[in-house]
């Protein structure tokens, strides 16, 4: 799906206490009484165990006899799974081949797993076959899958026509879970306004900062600029130079040309042919000129070592 930008001995006193090793009979008297786990309903029990992974589904499954019995479709869901990826991505010597894995997805899928019920949706999406995945990521969002509801969110949001209300509702869901790309997703609806959704640029500002505190890059650029435009928030030059530079650092191209032409301003030259120039190669054509013009203020040594540094420049981790 495409994605839009911007619009962490005792010195006690109770040490001398006369304590009696309690019986028996008094421990058990004051213990509560061990839980019934075989009496949560089943359909309770699924829907908490739907998103799990291969590992705790199978801690979960040791608890007790009955939900070993109970889990068993969602333990097969898990080795599903794993060829459905095998053969999604090609990995562990399976060539690629994406009906496969649409099979595998869905027959995961039917044994309650909302993590394949997402796979299958991400390929029926890819296809074209839109109703199909947003009835797979309506139902594990409904089993409180965060990745399905923020994919039904962004799904509500590209129909035809869109569906705001809906959109809203699920990706705010996500965004309670700590889903980063949902919260810079209901950043974005909060702060256009285009007559179906009323304009909250504070809301949106503090949704774009969760995203940006989670790493999501896009966010991270987005937040830059409220601190510039004091959009949401009270205008902050410095945490707006500081918001850049990290987008900047984890490859973000608008973010690395506004950065460089920071750099420019205040006179780091050097620095600031290496952002321009990862801007130019990332795509932003204005970064070429400003690029070129610095250049020429620099010695031969100065810029080869600019490229150098390009070259050898690697992003930070995003999401």
């Amino acid at each position: 799906m495409k994605h839009s930008t911007w619009p962490r001995a005792s010195s006690s006193p109770f040490s001398s206490l006369p304590f009696s090793n309690p019986t028996a009979s008094q421990i058990s008297a004051r213990s509560p009484p061990a839980a019934d786990f075989s009496a949560l309903p089943y359909d309770v029990l699924a829907k908490i165990v739907a998103s799990f992974d291969g590992p705790n589904l199978r801690a979960v499954s040791l608890v007790c006899r009955s939900w070993w019995e109970a889990l068993r479709p969602l333990r097969e869901a898990m080795v599903l799974l794993r060829w459905g990826k095998r053969f999604k991505h090609g990995r562990c010597g399976v060539r690629r081949n994406a009906d496969k894995a649409l099979d595998a997805f869905t027959k995961a899928a039917a044994r309650g797993s909302a993590l394949a019920m997402v796979d299958a949706g991400l390929i029926y999406w890819e296809r074209g076959e839109k109703p199909m995945a947003m009835e797979l990521y309506l139902k594990a969002a409904e089993l409180g899958n965060p990745s399905a509801q923020c994919n039904l969110g962004i799904s509500y949001l590209q129909a035809e026509p869109p569906n705001t209300e809906q959109a809203l509702k699920w990706l705010y869901k996500a965004s309670v879970c700590g889903n980063v790309r949902a919260q810079y997703q209901l950043a974005l609806c909060l702060h256009q306004n285009d007559g179906k959704i009323r304009g909250n640029m504070k809301e949106a500002a503090k949704w774009y900062m969760r995203a940006a505190e989670g790493g999501y890059v896009r966010a991270m650029y987005n937040i830059s600029l409220c601190f510039s435009f004091g959009e949401g928030l009270t205008r902050n030059h410095q945490l707006a130079r500081k918001w850049m530079k990290r987008a900047a650092d984890r490859g973000h191209g608008k973010a690395q040309f506004e950065h460089g032409l920071a750099l420019f301003s205040d006179g780091d030259m050097m620095k600031a042919v290496v952002y321009l120039e990862l801007a130019t190669r990332a795509g932003e054509k204005g970064a070429s000129h400003v690029k070129n013009a610095v250049l020429h203020r620099l010695s031969s040594a100065s810029r080869d070592h600019a490229m150098h540094l390009a070259d050898s420049w690697r992003a930070l981790p995003s999401r």
